[in-house]
Formats: structure tokens, sequence, C-alpha cells
């Protein structure tokens, strides 16, 4: 089993920055793929970005691009979340996610951070 803890949400303006983390415990050899996902009130889940863990390639969004930056520090078993410009529509609860080398979908999640942009 995958366990996966985010953390680094909170409040901020309309322009500002946050840095999300997510630190994964348990049978973390296993994590072939990592992502970023957001829930808006009202709304469903929809992804952010992605980050393959052996290679570190990446991807995000359109709706995030140039604004949204998603890193790993293996060693620490921690990926982020860079965010900087953040528009009110950011709002949302984060999640991040992990699917394994066996997985076909994303089958271990955290329990998500709050992030609040106000404009």
């Amino acid at each position: 089993q995958v366990q996966l803890v985010e953390s680094g949400g909170g409040s901020v303006q309309a322009g500002g920055s946050l840095r999300l983390s997510c630190t994964s415990s348990g049978y973390t050899d296993s994590i072939y793929r990592m992502g970023w996902f957001r829930q808006a009130p009202g709304k469903g889940r929809e992804g952010v970005a992605w980050i393959y863990k052996g290679s570190g390639s990446t991807s995000v969004a359109e709706s995030v691009k140039g604004r949204f930056t998603i890193s790993q520090d293996n060693a620490k078993g921690t990926v982020y979340l860079q965010m900087n410009t953040l528009k009110p529509e950011d709002t949302g609860m984060y999640y991040c996610a992990a699917r394994t080398t066996s997985d076909t979908i994303y089958k271990h999640w955290g329990q998500g951070t709050q992030v609040t942009v106000s404009s």
C-alpha cells in the first residue's frame, strides 16, 4: 500500500504563490507516476499536473500552464506543486495521487489540502 500526505495549502490573494507538498510512504518503490488534482466547490475533479517518478518527465494542464510547476525529490519521497500567479479560479481542494506499476488508474490518494485565492 501507498500512503500520501499533502501539505502547504492556505489562503492567498490573487497573484500570490503557494507550494504544495505530497509525501509518500509505504510501498513507494511501486510508484510509477504521481499527479496533482483539484476540485472546486460544486465541480468535478480535474487533473492539474503529472510527473513520472523514474524519468522526471512532467506535464501540466492547459489551465495552469506557465503558472504551475510539478517537481519531485525522490530521496525525500516528496512531490511538489509550485503555484504562481494564483487566480480565484484556482480555489479548491488539491489532492495528490499515485499510480503504481500494477495500476491502470490513480488508485492511491491523499486527504487533500485546501487552497483559497481571493480577488
